[in-house]
């Protein structure tokens, strides 16, 4: 293993994460971008199979990288602590998690931003854990890059405009997509706060697209309704849909079966937050809390995007860019405070804040569930056995949850079932701790059982 100083580290190369290192490299800091895909860019700038020539030389104008900026793509960031000199400690791995011959890496960072993003929450129900069903986030991935779509006849489920730009892409794979089925009541929800839809008056016009385009393809649209249950013998062959109250639970009388070999589930996001936990960052609402430079509560450690508050990928870039500019300053540089980076992420907080208030997860997804429907499929934990553990073993904390009914315990390590765990268990404040993990991402023993600073120069002062 090598042991460095960096300026200034950024995980993640989404949208956040590439503009806070162009605003600490315009200000003269050095950067290293650390990502654990193999190209920048994130789930929204995603190499695209499907753009025409146009659109890849977006692409690649935005996922740019300025100049001096290292980066280490396909890097794990599997542990985080104080550095003896001040500043950071990062401990990296390089390669793919299933690969020999993984390269090992320790940087001592003076400053850190961290823009980890977020990934698709899903909801269980009976049959989730059926190949062929999958998060709306996979799907539109494997579209993109790989013009592959995960079905012939494909059902979208969940709530929140993201699935609207996977029917797009899934329709551009070639998929034929049954339906989008939304269950909330989107156009209420955004009428409660014509302020905040006002404050996202550009999206307008690419939500009108995706439903122009649905409308070509004569692609139902159904507001307050869900699939409650997948069925199939070995794979998806139709689902069960139904009308939802305002709570979510099912109406009777409205079921429906739909033929579809492929069922895609989306019900918001669910912040990254390992490493913000592991460097000792305060949360709130389960996301990194930060001040008006996206300062976190930890002395030269910043957060930017989905990481501080899901609001898509314009309030990810100028949270990025405000970021990056006030680490920077924090080594000396010479970064003014970017003003309209600050008007847009103001705005983008107003308009997110909206979003949520209109797509809220209701607590009737609980009644779509049968006794046996896995909550955990790492550890394949049902719904009774999840909460006859928890009550007959009185699991009041997050870790007396694991050790009683074994969810979180798996390769996940609670990353999908966490949340649903604990509201099924009426404790919803205990998924926060699922996130407190001294390491943060996979690694084998032997690896762990390395000696960091065998063999390495000592870092100079960052």
């Amino acid at each position: 293993m090598s042991r460095e100083t960096a300026r200034v580290a950024v995980v993640g190369a989404g949208p956040a994460g590439l503009a806070a290192a162009r605003a600490a490299a315009a200000a003269g800091a050095g950067v290293l971008l650390i990502d654990s895909e193999p190209a920048p860019g994130g789930q929204y700038l995603r190499r695209d199979a499907l753009a025409d020539a146009a659109g890849t030389a977006r692409r690649d104008r935005a996922t740019a990288l300025p100049a001096g900026t290292e980066h280490l793509p396909d890097t794990s960031v599997w542990a985080v602590e104080p550095a003896p000199g001040g500043g950071r400690r990062l401990h990296l791995r390089t390669g793919p998690a299933d690969a020999p011959g993984r390269r090992g890496r320790t940087v001592d960072a003076a400053a850190l931003v961290l823009a980890t993003g977020a990934h698709d929450r899903a909801l269980p129900f009976p049959g989730w854990d059926l190949p062929g069903v999958c998060t709306a986030g996979a799907a539109q991935a494997l579209a993109k890059e790989q013009r592959i779509a995960v079905g012939r006849r494909v059902l979208l489920s969940g709530t929140g405009p993201f699935l609207l730009p996977v029917a797009r892409s899934l329709i551009g794979a070639g998929a034929r997509v049954a339906a989008v089925l939304e269950a909330g009541e989107p156009v209420t929800g955004w009428l409660r706060d014509p302020a905040g839809l006002a404050a996202g008056t550009g999206k307008l016009g690419e939500l009108a697209g995706h439903l122009a385009l649905l409308a070509r393809h004569r692609v139902p649209y159904r507001p307050r309704t869900a699939v409650v249950a997948a069925h199939g013998d070995g794979a998806v062959r139709a689902a069960t849909t139904v009308r939802l109250d305002p709570d979510w639970n099912p109406v009777p009388g409205t079921e429906r079966t739909v033929e579809a070999d492929a069922v895609c589930v989306g019900f918001g996001f669910t912040p990254r937050t390992e490493l913000a936990v592991a460097a000792g960052c305060a949360m709130a609402g389960g996301f990194a809390a930060v001040d008006a430079a996206q300062a976190t509560s930890v002395p030269g450690v910043f957060a930017a995007g989905e990481l501080t508050g899901i609001g898509g990928a314009d309030l990810a870039a100028a949270e990025g860019e405000v970021a990056g500019a006030a680490a920077a300053r924090l080594l000396g540089f010479g970064a003014r405070p970017p003003l309209r980076a600050l008007r847009r992420v103001r705005r983008g907080r107003r308009f997110a804040a909206a979003l949520a208030a209109a797509h809220p997860v209701r607590p009737g997804w609980q009644g779509w569930l049968r006794d046996d429907t896995l909550v955990c499929r790492c550890e394949e934990v049902g719904r009774a056995e999840l909460i006859g553990a928890a009550r007959a073993r009185q699991a009041v904390g997050t870790r007396s949850l694991k050790l009683a009914t074994r969810v979180g315990l798996g390769p996940c390590q609670g990353r999908i079932c966490a949340r649903n765990a604990a509201e099924l268990v009426g404790a919803p404040g205990l998924a926060d701790g699922f996130a407190r993990r001294p390491i943060a991402a996979p690694i084998r023993l032997g690896e762990l059982a390395e000696d960091p600073l065998a063999a390495a120069p000592d870092a100079a002062e960052g």
